[in-house]
């Protein structure tokens, strides 16, 4: 077998030269970051991330789904909005798959529900000792 030959090493790109996203000064590129739906998917965004333990100690692959996470938790609530304003433009089918995909997504992500303790001890009281 030959060697190979020598090639030179493509640089390293400079830090100045990253996308805004990337550097993290925009979360999403070319939006303006001021109108009413981006601010609430940034909210969701940010309280996907922070039950997770911070977006700076999420993966990229993390950081992706937890983005996706909120465009369809902020999706499946504009279509929540949209049924109780009995929008003739609501669909069913289509809140129905937003949900389970964001049901698919939070388990990709880790997101499980964990059940907390109940104080039965009011309700022992009020059964006389017993549990209902």
């Amino acid at each position: 077998m030959e060697a190979a030959p020598d090639i030179p090493r493509v640089a390293a790109p400079k830090p100045t030269h990253r996308s805004r996203v990337t550097n993290g000064s925009k979360l999403l590129p070319l939006t303006d970051e001021r109108g009413l739906t981006f601010r609430r998917y940034r909210d969701l965004f940010e309280l996907v991330c922070n039950d997770l333990g911070g977006a700076d100690r999420l993966s990229t692959a993390q950081l992706q789904l937890a983005r996706r996470s909120a465009m369809l938790a902020a999706e499946c609530e504009r279509g929540e909005a949209m049924a109780c304003r009995n929008d003739p433009e609501f669909d069913i089918g289509t809140y129905a798959l937003q949900t389970s995909l964001l049901c698919r997504v939070f388990g990709l992500l880790g997101i499980n529900r964990v059940p907390r303790e109940i104080d039965t001890g009011p309700l022992r009281k009020h059964f006389g000792g017993r549990a209902p």
